[in-house]
């Protein structure tokens, strides 16, 4: 055996080969935990689908909850940038409602198992998703509600009906991405296009304007 044979693998070999793993189980589960939700995923279907064992599976996460608290945090992470920025102290009242709905079309396009996944902690009342979005949105929301109220939908709409225009307009967002699939079987039309895209950031961005944006009536 040569003496360079003998070598064992470079760190570096070694750190990247377990990142491309946990990668390959985060996608894995992501997929199993967006068809079936948390109750119905085992840690043996993620590994089975991935082609590791179980043990190896621990090695990169230490129990199903830590698994699915980091697809979760995969997928809401860019959502919550997104949102971030456009509440960001320094942004004023940002580029408007409506390129906020762009944005949040285009990054729910990305992650399109995201509607999945929040589709089913909705139906199960949210019990692991509710502290990890406690601690990172309550900022967020905090700063868009002085945004809202600062804007010229504070004279059309008190606090409370900013908050639950607000909560409208995620489940229309949320909601179109969920329905795509069943959309498609049933009326043929791929709402997740980059031409049915397009149309519905036009409609969902008119519709905020004309909610948030327009000045009081009469």
């Amino acid at each position: 055996m040569s003496e360079s044979s003998a070598q064992p693998n470079p760190p570096q070999r070694k750190s990247r080969k377990g990142e491309l793993t946990a990668e390959r189980i985060l996608d894995a589960a992501e997929e199993i935990f967006a068809e079936r939700g948390y109750a119905g995923t085992t840690l043996r279907k993620v590994a089975t689908a991935v082609g590791i064992r179980i043990p190896s599976l621990y090695n990169h996460f230490e129990s199903k909850e830590a698994l699915y608290a980091a697809v979760l945090e995969r997928n809401l992470q860019p959502v919550l940038r997104a949102l971030s920025d456009y509440a960001a102290p320094n942004n004023g009242r940002g580029e408007g409602a409506r390129k906020l709905v762009e944005t949040m079309m285009s990054v729910m396009a990305e992650h399109r198992r995201l509607a999945g996944l929040l589709q089913h902690e909705t139906l199960t009342g949210g019990e692991r998703l509710t502290p990890m979005l406690r601690s990172w949105m309550a900022p967020i929301f905090a700063r868009a509600d002085e945004m809202m109220e600062a804007g010229p939908a504070g004279s059309r709409w008190d606090r409370d009906e900013l908050s639950l225009l607000v909560l409208a307009m995620y489940h229309i967002i949320l909601g179109y991405f969920a329905i795509a699939p069943l959309y498609q079987r049933v009326d043929g039309r791929d709402l997740l296009s980059p031409e049915m895209l397009r149309k519905q950031e036009r409609v969902f961005g008119d519709l905020v304007e004309m909610l948030f944006e327009q000045r009081p009536l009469g």
